[in-house]
């Protein structure tokens, strides 16, 4: 998981929520009572009348600066730059964090795998067909100039971002149909039939805007202005690619909410913003910012060993991760024709020696990734069971035969770095596909020169490409790194404008429609989509379905299973690395709950966490 495991986390929405018979308690829907909270599969953890969520501390103190470099990103953001406080649109570079100064209707709980709680809205009350959700909205929500916010306010909201959205949330939002405000508390969002089950969590996750606030404004244009917000933070000071921090709203309306107490906790959340990523370690080395998530395993190994880590003013925790990891490998763009033969992007794969490199550059950190479903137990195993056959079956002549056997794992090297047993299968799997060696070069079918691109951002993530790189020379095929900056490498992978990128699929404990964006046919033409390697099955569309569909969680996780198998068998990507820890290391100011809860992102950073009152001096210093 080096550089990009957690980094490239293609976060928010996006594999954090699912799939459609979405329910509040089963006698609750059979009734309609309104409901605190709703839930996937089963009851809600929390009463009506819980006080806080059981892992925070209710008593943390509110005060200091917390600040960070992005490890996650959602939407339009980037990891080294902003130049634009819209970030639900496609345009622009998006500030990290802005998601702190808006509210939605209900809240995540970080302890459960799918649950929420009402937030804006102090209920839902579900239809018995399950297509339309009334959600009362509290009468103290105010956006932060004082004016209320009003169900007309989400109504605006939720219909124009599935119009002028972000081209995920608008896939996400496929089976949402319109939001009608009743009254000003109350708001009816109404659904296909048919719908994924996840989205009206989607729904109810999604920020309210103002809508007298763009009443004169394009919402869907980039953009330096601060939108009025209603969350716990608003926008402080801020330098365009170099920093933004958020103030803490000291009279936020929700801050005595049960999905509210002991979080919020910092004065100023300051994200700092690096073009290098060795750069940004010598300036956490230099205190310039105060909390570090570490994804490098070389610098973890090696250079955390500086004068404030030896005299205890650093502090380096391993926390456990318990979320599913998902998948991070390169993709193959299979849109070009010289990957569109399954067997040439097999036989690629055999060139990427993960042993050597986990060995020689990432100091034995990680195992390998198999499955976009990895760290889960959606990941298939051993040959289907009765419940996947009853899938697959459908499929059989239109898959590889392999979908019904041993699900495929990424070969073992001899750990050397140039395998030849490996080598010469992949010679052999390409001259088998008509790429021929000829004058000293592998060649296409057509007869030109098999060239290969590797898309990258980040200078520090070379080495790891170093070793499959040269291996792919040595089969013959011209094969190279292109380094871009953070703004182009976006805009082209937006564009699908690449040989292979690298990319990590961020799934949530209870995948559904969120699984569109990654592996739909729909996805594999819209542009900004994550379906990067353009996968386009109708056998995995239609498991994407069924995934949809399913009524229990067994139901979801066999329908994930062969989900799994198809894809694999598919040869769609070269996976990487993973780990099922967060590695972490904070000037000694901070502390974090005893124990982390299961489904929250990113250690709970920095919604969780507070600073010590004795140490808050010594935080304002480092701003």
């Amino acid at each position: 998981m080096a550089l990009f495991t957690r980094r490239h986390a293609l976060g928010l929405g996006i594999g954090a929520l699912s799939a459609a018979g979405l329910r509040a308690t089963p006698a609750a829907a059979d009734n309609g009572t309104e409901m605190h909270g709703m839930s996937v599969f089963g009851d809600l953890k929390y009463p009506a009348d819980f006080h806080h969520f059981d892992y925070v501390n209710p008593n943390a103190p509110k005060g200091g600066l917390f600040s960070l470099i992005p490890s996650s990103r959602a939407y339009n953001q980037s990891f080294f730059t902003f130049n634009s406080l819209n970030a639900y649109i496609l345009k622009g570079e998006g500030a990290k964090g802005m998601d702190m100064t808006f509210v939605s209707l209900m809240a995540r709980s970080g302890d459960e795998p799918d649950a929420m709680y009402g937030l804006a809205a102090k209920s839902v009350l579900i239809s018995p067909d399950k297509l339309s959700y009334r959600f009362t909205l509290r009468p103290k929500a105010r956006f932060h100039d004082g004016s209320k916010l009003t169900a007309q306010d989400v109504a605006f909201s939720l219909n124009t971002l599935k119009e002028k959205g972000h081209p995920l949330i608008v896939v996400q939002l496929r089976d949402f149909v319109k939001a009608e405000a009743l009254d000003d508390a109350a708001v009816v969002v109404t659904f296909a039939p048919n719908r994924a089950r996840d989205v009206p969590l989607f729904v109810a996750g999604l920020p309210i805007f103002s809508k007298a606030y763009y009443a004169n404004r394009a919402f869907d244009e980039s953009t330096l202005d601060t939108p009025l917000g209603s969350g716990p933070y608003k926008v402080g000071r801020f330098e365009a690619n170099r920093f933004i921090e958020f103030d803490r709203v000291k009279d936020w309306w929700g801050a005595d909410l049960p999905v509210s107490r002991g979080a919020n906790n910092f004065d100023v959340v300051r994200y700092e913003f690096y073009r290098d990523r060795d750069v940004a370690f010598e300036g956490f080395t230099g205190k310039n910012y105060l909390f570090r998530e570490e994804f490098t395993a070389r610098i973890w190994a090696t250079r955390y060993d500086f004068p404030a880590i030896r005299d205890g003013r650093v502090k380096r925790e391993t926390l456990p991760d318990e979320t599913p990891s998902g998948g991070q490998g390169w993709f193959f763009n299979t849109r070009r024709d010289k990957f569109r033969d399954r067997q040439v992007r097999d036989a690629l794969g055999y060139a990427f020696d993960f042993e050597w490199t986990q060995k020689t550059v990432m100091y034995g950190a990680y195992a390998r990734t198999a499955s976009p479903f990895q760290n889960s137990d959606m990941v298939a195993s051993g040959p289907p069971s009765p419940e996947e056959l009853k899938l697959l079956e459908p499929f059989r002549g239109q898959v590889p035969d392999e979908v019904f056997g041993e699900p495929f794992v990424p070969p073992v090297s001899d750990g050397s770095g140039q395998d030849r047993a490996l080598l010469r299968k992949a010679a052999q799997m390409l001259n088998d596909a008509g790429c021929v060696v000829k004058d000293g070069k592998r060649r296409l079918p057509n007869g030109e020169v098999f060239t290969i691109e590797f898309l990258l951002d980040e200078p520090s993530f070379q080495p790891h490409h170093a070793a499959f790189i040269k291996n792919l020379v040595q089969l013959g095929v011209d094969a190279n790194i292109r380094l871009v900056d953070a703004v182009q490498h976006r805009a082209r992978v937006e564009a699908f404008d690449f040989d292979i990128a690298i990319q990590r699929l961020s799934m949530s404990a209870t995948p559904g429609d969120s699984l569109r964006p990654y592996f739909s046919s729909q996805a594999a033409a819209t542009k900004g989509s994550y379906n990067l390697a353009g996968v386009s099955s109708p056998a995995i569309d239609a498991l994407i379905e069924k995934a949809i569909a399913a009524e229990t969680r067994a139901d979801l996780t066999f329908a994930c299973r062969a989900l799994d198998r198809v894809f694999r068998a598919g040869r769609y990507w070269v996976p990487q690395w993973y780990a099922n820890t967060h590695r972490v290391a904070y000037w000694d100011m901070f502390a974090h709950p005893p124990k982390l809860p299961r489904y929250a992102s990113g250690a709970g950073v920095p919604d969780i966490w507070w600073v010590d009152p004795a140490k808050s001096a010594s935080a304002q210093q480092a701003r």
